[in-house]
Protein backbone atom coordinates (compact mmCIF):
# COMPACT_ATOMS: atom_id res chain seq x y z
CA UNK A 1 0.00 0.00 0.00
CA UNK A 2 1.21 3.51 -0.66
CA UNK A 3 1.11 6.09 1.56
CA UNK A 4 -2.41 7.37 0.69
CA UNK A 5 -4.00 4.34 1.12
CA UNK A 6 -2.52 4.08 4.49
CA UNK A 7 -4.02 7.16 5.56
CA UNK A 8 -6.99 6.67 3.98
CA UNK A 9 -7.25 3.70 5.83
CA UNK A 10 -7.19 5.51 9.07
CA UNK A 11 -10.65 6.77 10.90
CA UNK A 12 -9.07 9.98 11.54
CA UNK A 13 -8.67 11.04 7.86
CA UNK A 14 -11.06 8.61 6.45
CA UNK A 15 -13.45 10.17 3.79
CA UNK A 16 -11.48 13.04 3.69
CA UNK A 17 -10.84 14.54 -0.25
CA UNK A 18 -7.63 13.50 -1.78
CA UNK A 19 -5.90 16.85 -1.92
CA UNK A 20 -6.54 16.88 2.03
CA UNK A 21 -5.32 13.53 2.15
CA UNK A 22 -2.37 14.79 -0.01
CA UNK A 23 -1.73 17.91 2.28
CA UNK A 24 -1.64 15.43 5.42
CA UNK A 25 0.84 12.80 3.86
CA UNK A 26 3.47 16.05 3.25
CA UNK A 27 3.67 16.29 7.24
CA UNK A 28 4.00 12.53 8.22
CA UNK A 29 7.16 11.07 9.50
CA UNK A 30 7.02 7.30 8.66
CA UNK A 31 9.45 5.44 11.85
CA UNK A 32 10.35 2.04 11.98
CA UNK A 33 10.48 0.92 15.73
CA UNK A 34 12.23 -2.47 17.31
CA UNK A 35 10.01 -4.39 19.90
CA UNK A 36 10.69 -3.28 23.27
CA UNK A 37 11.67 0.02 21.95
CA UNK A 38 10.61 3.14 24.06
CA UNK A 39 7.85 5.06 21.49
CA UNK A 40 8.01 8.16 24.56
CA UNK A 41 7.96 8.14 28.22
CA UNK A 42 5.29 9.68 30.54
CA UNK A 43 6.51 13.03 31.42
CA UNK A 44 7.66 13.93 27.73
CA UNK A 45 6.37 16.80 25.83
CA UNK A 46 3.62 15.92 23.23
CA UNK A 47 4.88 17.12 20.35
CA UNK A 48 3.49 14.75 18.08
CA UNK A 49 0.77 11.76 18.25
CA UNK A 50 1.19 8.51 16.36
CA UNK A 51 -0.93 5.85 14.39
CA UNK A 52 -0.14 2.43 14.41
CA UNK A 53 0.82 1.04 10.55
CA UNK A 54 1.81 -2.33 11.20
CA UNK A 55 2.91 -4.30 14.67
CA UNK A 56 1.68 -3.12 18.18
CA UNK A 57 2.37 -0.65 21.18
CA UNK A 58 1.78 -0.77 24.80
CA UNK A 59 0.36 2.05 26.66
CA UNK A 60 1.30 1.45 30.39
CA UNK A 61 2.12 3.24 33.46
CA UNK A 62 4.13 2.53 36.26
CA UNK A 63 3.86 2.83 40.45
CA UNK A 64 5.92 3.65 42.36
CA UNK A 65 7.32 -0.11 43.35
CA UNK A 66 8.06 -0.56 39.62
CA UNK A 67 4.51 -2.39 38.87
CA UNK A 68 2.99 -2.41 35.52
CA UNK A 69 -0.35 -1.14 34.60
CA UNK A 70 -1.29 -1.66 31.05
CA UNK A 71 -3.80 0.82 29.96
CA UNK A 72 -4.00 -0.02 26.24
CA UNK A 73 -2.76 -2.15 23.68
CA UNK A 74 -3.02 -0.86 20.02
CA UNK A 75 -2.58 -2.33 16.80
CA UNK A 76 -2.92 -1.35 12.75
CA UNK A 77 -4.57 2.19 12.31
CA UNK A 78 -5.29 3.10 15.52
CA UNK A 79 -4.17 6.44 17.16
CA UNK A 80 -2.11 6.55 20.50
CA UNK A 81 -0.14 9.74 21.81
CA UNK A 82 -3.14 12.25 20.87
CA UNK A 83 -4.93 14.06 23.60
CA UNK A 84 -1.84 15.90 24.63
CA UNK A 85 -1.12 17.00 21.39
CA UNK A 86 -4.41 18.85 21.25
CA UNK A 87 -4.37 20.07 25.50
CA UNK A 88 -0.82 21.11 24.50
CA UNK A 89 0.40 18.65 27.72
CA UNK A 90 3.09 16.16 27.88
CA UNK A 91 2.54 12.36 27.15
CA UNK A 92 0.52 10.98 30.55
CA UNK A 93 1.81 7.20 30.12
CA UNK A 94 4.09 5.41 28.76
CA UNK A 95 4.44 3.54 25.24
CA UNK A 96 6.58 0.54 23.98
CA UNK A 97 6.38 -1.43 20.60
CA UNK A 98 5.25 -4.97 21.43
CA UNK A 99 6.96 -6.28 18.84
CA UNK A 100 9.02 -4.59 15.51
CA UNK A 101 6.26 -1.76 14.39
CA UNK A 102 5.80 1.02 12.03
CA UNK A 103 4.43 4.20 13.02
CA UNK A 104 3.68 7.71 11.46
CA UNK A 105 4.38 10.63 13.77
CA UNK A 106 2.12 13.36 13.00
CA UNK A 107 4.13 16.54 14.36
CA UNK A 108 1.53 18.85 16.42
CA UNK A 109 2.38 22.11 15.15
CA UNK A 110 2.01 21.00 11.32
CA UNK A 111 -0.92 19.14 12.53
CA UNK A 112 -2.68 21.99 13.96
CA UNK A 113 -1.72 24.32 10.80
CA UNK A 114 -3.40 21.65 8.90
CA UNK A 115 -6.85 21.69 11.16
CA UNK A 116 -6.82 25.54 10.32
CA UNK A 117 -6.84 25.38 7.03
CA UNK A 118 -9.37 22.88 6.95
CA UNK A 119 -11.55 22.36 10.35
CA UNK A 120 -13.51 18.98 8.60
CA UNK A 121 -9.77 17.41 10.04
CA UNK A 122 -11.11 18.23 13.45
CA UNK A 123 -14.47 16.58 13.09
CA UNK A 124 -13.23 13.16 12.47
CA UNK A 125 -10.73 13.69 15.00
CA UNK A 126 -13.58 14.31 17.44
CA UNK A 127 -15.49 11.17 16.57
CA UNK A 128 -12.19 9.27 17.19
CA UNK A 129 -11.17 10.99 20.32
CA UNK A 130 -14.82 10.43 21.59
CA UNK A 131 -14.83 6.52 21.00
CA UNK A 132 -11.14 6.59 22.97
CA UNK A 133 -13.25 8.25 25.68
CA UNK A 134 -16.14 5.73 26.12
CA UNK A 135 -13.25 2.90 26.01
CA UNK A 136 -11.70 4.33 28.99
CA UNK A 137 -14.91 4.88 30.77
CA UNK A 138 -15.72 1.06 29.97
CA UNK A 139 -11.80 0.09 31.09
CA UNK A 140 -12.20 2.18 34.75
CA UNK A 141 -16.25 0.44 34.97
CA UNK A 142 -14.11 -3.07 34.18
CA UNK A 143 -11.40 -2.08 36.71
CA UNK A 144 -13.36 -1.03 39.44
CA UNK A 145 -16.90 -2.83 39.46
CA UNK A 146 -16.58 -6.41 38.03
CA UNK A 147 -14.53 -9.16 39.27
CA UNK A 148 -11.51 -10.85 37.29
CA UNK A 149 -12.98 -13.44 36.12
CA UNK A 150 -16.00 -11.29 34.49
CA UNK A 151 -12.69 -9.12 33.16
CA UNK A 152 -11.80 -12.23 31.63
CA UNK A 153 -14.77 -13.59 29.73
CA UNK A 154 -15.28 -9.98 28.09
CA UNK A 155 -11.73 -10.00 26.94
CA UNK A 156 -12.36 -13.54 25.26
CA UNK A 157 -15.33 -12.22 23.80
CA UNK A 158 -13.91 -9.52 22.20
CA UNK A 159 -11.43 -11.21 20.79
CA UNK A 160 -13.57 -13.57 19.58
CA UNK A 161 -15.73 -10.85 17.65
CA UNK A 162 -12.63 -9.24 16.34
CA UNK A 163 -12.54 -12.60 14.98
CA UNK A 164 -15.86 -12.41 13.12
CA UNK A 165 -17.11 -14.70 15.87
CA UNK A 166 -14.51 -17.06 15.89
CA UNK A 167 -15.27 -20.31 18.78
CA UNK A 168 -11.24 -20.62 18.52
CA UNK A 169 -9.47 -17.16 19.23
CA UNK A 170 -5.76 -17.02 20.11
CA UNK A 171 -4.29 -15.03 22.98
CA UNK A 172 -2.98 -11.70 21.50
CA UNK A 173 -0.60 -11.13 24.00
CA UNK A 174 1.44 -13.02 26.70
CA UNK A 175 -0.08 -14.35 29.80
CA UNK A 176 1.94 -12.07 32.37
CA UNK A 177 1.39 -8.88 29.88
CA UNK A 178 -2.76 -9.95 29.43
CA UNK A 179 -2.48 -10.45 33.37
CA UNK A 180 -1.28 -6.57 33.58
CA UNK A 181 -3.99 -5.27 31.29
CA UNK A 182 -6.82 -7.06 33.03
CA UNK A 183 -5.94 -5.49 36.39
CA UNK A 184 -4.54 -8.83 38.14
CA UNK A 185 -1.59 -10.87 38.83
CA UNK A 186 -0.21 -13.64 36.42
CA UNK A 187 -1.17 -16.19 39.12
CA UNK A 188 -4.24 -15.27 39.51
CA UNK A 189 -5.03 -14.74 36.11
CA UNK A 190 -3.88 -18.31 35.42
CA UNK A 191 -6.41 -19.35 38.06
CA UNK A 192 -9.27 -18.10 36.77
CA UNK A 193 -8.29 -19.14 33.19
CA UNK A 194 -8.41 -22.54 34.73
CA UNK A 195 -11.91 -22.18 36.55
CA UNK A 196 -13.82 -20.82 33.43
CA UNK A 197 -11.86 -24.47 31.62
CA UNK A 198 -13.58 -26.68 34.90
CA UNK A 199 -16.64 -25.25 34.51
CA UNK A 200 -17.44 -25.73 30.37
CA UNK A 201 -17.08 -22.80 29.31
CA UNK A 202 -13.35 -22.26 27.51
CA UNK A 203 -10.75 -25.28 26.72
CA UNK A 204 -7.56 -23.34 27.01
CA UNK A 205 -4.70 -24.87 24.90
CA UNK A 206 -1.62 -22.76 25.11
CA UNK A 207 -2.30 -19.50 24.19
CA UNK A 208 -5.45 -21.05 22.28
CA UNK A 209 -8.50 -20.55 23.49
CA UNK A 210 -11.25 -22.62 22.55
CA UNK A 211 -14.67 -21.55 23.44
CA UNK A 212 -17.21 -24.02 24.41
CA UNK A 213 -20.81 -22.08 26.18
CA UNK A 214 -20.54 -18.58 24.99
CA UNK A 215 -23.79 -18.09 26.28
CA UNK A 216 -22.32 -18.57 29.48
CA UNK A 217 -19.31 -16.72 29.06
CA UNK A 218 -21.45 -13.82 27.98
CA UNK A 219 -23.16 -14.59 31.44
CA UNK A 220 -19.97 -14.22 33.51
CA UNK A 221 -18.77 -11.08 31.71
CA UNK A 222 -21.85 -9.52 32.70
CA UNK A 223 -21.63 -10.26 36.28
CA UNK A 224 -25.32 -12.27 36.32
CA UNK A 225 -23.07 -15.83 37.16
CA UNK A 226 -20.44 -16.14 39.63
CA UNK A 227 -17.85 -18.90 38.82
CA UNK A 228 -17.90 -21.95 41.33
Amino acid sequence: MDLLSHLNAIPLFAGLPAEQLREVAQIVVDQTVPKGRTVFLEGDEGTGFYVVVSGRVKIFKLSRDGKEMILHIFGPYEPFGEVPVFAGQRFPANAEALEEARFFFFPRAALLELIHRHPSLALNMLAVLSRRLRQFTALVEDLSLKEVPARLAAYLLVLSDRQGGAEIVELDLAKGQLAALLGTIPETFSRVLSRLGKQGLILAQGSRITILDRHALQEVAIGTVKLS
